[in-house]
């Protein structure tokens, strides 16, 4: 529905006619979703929204028929938005301390260390060829393109390189 059509359903809803009034609700309800979605964090959305209706519905008797609705509309869903924005001020969301706790990364630094260790002991066209397939995901055909390599040149770098690792891994494995 067109916001020039909310006129002529608050002048019903003036009237009396509940059933333009609840359409007109509805209506509005979806405008002021919209309106304030990216003007108030998510968890501030529906009260604002609640509280813009019934601003609406206690001051409905001063819309004047002769004006434009949208206009009259958004002025009260403004003054409520600034009402939500001065609240948020006073109330802090979350109090930051100096001890925020993070995630040990120590693991995947480990691995990650032990990966390029293990890498700096192939070929370095077979090094080059791992990292780019297998580890950032690009396709043989982008590998053969990227490195200079044949298609069948980056496919058999790829299997001797994994090879060779297979069998760097499992000689550590046995020492340990």
């Amino acid at each position: 529905m067109a916001d020039a059509d909310w006129g002529g359903l608050m002048v019903a809803a003036q009237s009396g006619d509940a059933g333009a009034y609840r359409t007109l609700l509805g209506e509005v309800g979806l405008w002021l979703r919209r309106y304030y979605h990216h003007r108030l964090p998510p968890a501030q959305l529906e009260d604002a929204i609640q509280d813009t209706l019934l601003a609406l519905h206690e001051k409905r008797h001063t819309y004047d028929p002769a004006r434009p609705f949208p206009p009259w509309l958004a002025a009260i869903a403004r003054y409520k938005w600034i009402d939500r924005l001065r609240a948020m001020k006073g109330s802090a969301t979350e109090a930051l301390t100096a001890d925020i706790p993070v995630g040990d990364h120590g693991e995947a630094v480990s691995s990650s260390l032990s990966l390029d260790r293990l890498l700096g002991e192939l070929k370095p066209a077979q090094a080059e060829v791992i990292r780019l397939v297998k580890l950032q995901g690009l396709s043989v055909i982008e590998a053969s393109q990227r490195t200079g390599q044949t298609v069948s040149l980056v496919k058999v770098n790829i299997h001797r390189g994994l090879g060779r690792l297979s069998a760097l891994v499992q000689r550590q494995a046995d020492a340990d």
